[in-house]
């Protein structure tokens, strides 16, 4: 074999190994993305089967449950159109309460019920992440959750 044939062979090979790693990391960041839907998408079914993903809207007044000497609670998570029961064992965040505007991280479970792993409270008055802000607008333009009674969600 010639040096020229060597030297190409080499790039051959530590081309393919490029090429390799790179489909590997894509296939890892693929596995490891997480999607945003609102209450409204997973009602309509538009939420990946049997995957994580985040789920965001506001705590409905009047639904939170705690199973008494344990961490485990249930709670309706709505938008301006559809609810969702979701599911948590574990401390909840400080400024988790009704008619709070949160973010849960987990997966549908049977009957359509959220089993969430996390659960994330807003930090102040006015953050709301974009999507889900944007998931509570109107066709008008208006955010419903400022105008509509979180009792009537």
């Amino acid at each position: 074999m010639t040096r020229r044939q060597r030297r190409m062979l080499f790039v051959a090979a530590a081309s393919l190994a490029a090429i390799g790693i790179v489909v590997l990391m894509l296939q890892v960041f693929q596995q490891n993305l997480m999607y945003f839907h609102s209450p409204t998408e997973v009602v309509a079914g538009k939420t990946p089967e049997g995957a994580r993903f985040r789920l965001g809207g506001l705590v409905k007044t009047g639904s939170v449950q705690r199973e008494s000497g344990t961490l485990k609670v249930a709670f309706r998570l709505a938008d301006c159109e559809h609810e969702v029961g979701v599911r948590y064992e574990g401390i909840l965040p400080d400024l988790f309460r009704e008619g709070q505007g949160v973010v849960v991280t987990g997966k549908l479970a049977g009957g359509g019920e959220f089993v969430a792993d996390e659960v994330l409270a807003k930090h102040d008055e006015n953050y709301m992440p974009p999507e889900l802000a944007e998931s509570l607008q109107t066709d008008t333009g208006h955010s419903c959750a400022p105008f509509k009674s979180l009792e009537t969600l």
